[in-house]
């Protein structure tokens, strides 16, 4: 049974940074899609970060330059390092993962298996 785990969110002040982890387990971790959507109170899901099964990486246009996804084959955990951030970026995240193609952030939200979320809050 797929269970995806996210730790890593908390308060930070505008142009700090977090580190979020996501452990995953039941899955088939080297053939999956992974990655990082968001949600704010009152507003859609946002798919953020992707990581293809050959480590490629897609990012949106909101994160692009910020964000980077990554990933520990070994240790099976999916991470997001989160600099600059700015009070937009408040919200709760989540990682998800499945196995489809193609593999990007836009996909993200719509991933079969995700996690209970973590949330992250920037202070102005």
């Amino acid at each position: 049974q797929a269970r995806l785990v996210e730790s890593g969110g908390g308060s930070v002040s505008t142009g700090g940074s977090l580190r979020l982890s996501c452990k995953l387990s039941g899955i088939s971790y080297n053939t999956y899609c992974m990655g990082w959507f968001r949600q704010a109170p009152g507003k859609e899901r946002e798919g953020i970060a992707a990581i293809d099964t050959d480590d490629t990486t897609n990012y949106a246009d909101s994160v692009k330059g910020r964000f980077t996804i990554s990933k520990d084959r070994s240790e099976k955990f999916l991470y997001l390092q989160m600099n600059d951030l700015k009070p937009d970026d408040t919200a709760m995240y989540y990682c998800a993962a499945d196995s489809i193609s193609p593999c990007n952030s836009m996909v993200i939200e719509y991933l079969a298996y995700s996690g209970q979320g973590t949330q992250v809050t920037v202070s102005s």
